[in-house]
């Protein structure tokens, strides 16, 4: 059986777990954060090197934020760590190492992971939209990330959810209709600092029956059942998989459903209702994904 080192790298650790091919995990750490990107890179490759005898390592998969090439190994944008924008991540880790190198972005590796094991396991076409700060997500196409010609395909945050007439501004998925938007709105309406509000507080108070929060969390998953129906009828996945912590609140899916319907109510030359799954991986999915793309661009699968 064949073992992969594989790295999900975040802004303030990085989670690491030996993988067999098959998606089985034998074990899981943490690695601090580095102060400088050498430092950074002696860390991988030194977890790397202890382990690959004993775990008969034969690659290392990477999952990172940002614009990442995964053809050059280079990660372009901007994350919450400056320093890993640049380097060739696969140039680097092999030359120290001496094993094959790949990387992909953190959101399309989690679509990846589901594709491969998880929520959209039994499909071929998919979507994955991810709700917390921002709304991110990936589109999945005969199994492979399909990145679209401007790397932008799956920011579905950009698409728009609603209209402010009064201020005649536009709103983004993001700006609407996010865990953090939902925190910000209520805030706003209830004089709290947003600073001491987030997403599990709106939902709290949603469950005590707060008048307020039972406004903006209904407008929540208004936007979540729009921004589902138009990725429906623009892309036409097998299925939509949405991740994110909240969606793993109980009920969560069935708001959703509720909201989807009550949609297509309202366009009724509409005939295919959207299916909707939760992430099954959650926080795993990332590491998976990064093991299924090594395996896909190394021709192993």
């Amino acid at each position: 059986m064949n073992n992969y080192m594989v790295f999900d790298i975040g802004g303030s650790a990085i989670k690491w777990s030996v993988i067999t091919e098959k998606g089985d995990i034998l074990i899981s750490e943490k690695i601090e954060i580095a102060e400088t990107i050498e430092e950074f890179f002696e860390r991988l490759a030194g977890k790397v090197n202890e382990l690959k005898n004993k775990y008969n390592l034969q690659g290392i998969a990477l999952s990172a934020p940002g614009a990442v090439d995964n053809e050059s190994g280079i990660i372009g944008g901007v994350s919450a760590l400056p320093y890993i924008h640049g380097p060739n991540f696969k140039t680097i880790l092999n030359e120290m190492t001496g094993l094959p190198v790949e990387i992909e972005n953190d959101a399309n590796c989690a679509a990846l992971g589901e594709c491969w094991l998880g929520a959209a396991k039994g499909e071929n076409d998919s979507a994955f939209v991810v709700c917390g700060t921002g709304i991110g997500g990936a589109v999945v196409k005969d199994k492979k990330i399909h990145s679209g010609f401007h790397k932008h395909g799956g920011e579905f945050g950009y698409c728009l959810v609603d209209i402010d007439v009064k201020n005649q501004r536009y709103l983004s998925w993001s700006r609407a209709g996010s865990t953090f938007a939902l925190a910000k709105s209520i805030a706003k309406r209830k004089d709290i600092d947003i600073k001491e509000f987030n997403g599990i507080k709106a939902f709290e108070l949603y469950d005590s029956g707060d008048k307020v929060a039972i406004e903006e969390v209904n407008k929540f998953f208004r936007y979540m059942a729009i921004g589902i129906f138009n990725i429906q009828y623009t892309y036409d996945p097998e299925v939509i998989v949405l991740g994110g912590a909240i969606c793993e609140r109980k009920g969560f899916l069935d708001e959703v459903n509720k909201k989807i319907d009550e949609t297509m109510s309202f366009n009724p030359d509409a005939t295919v209702r959207p299916i909707v799954r939760i992430c099954k991986y959650g926080n795993d999915a990332n590491k998976l994904g990064a093991l299924y793309n090594f395996l896909q661009k190394q021709k192993l699968i």
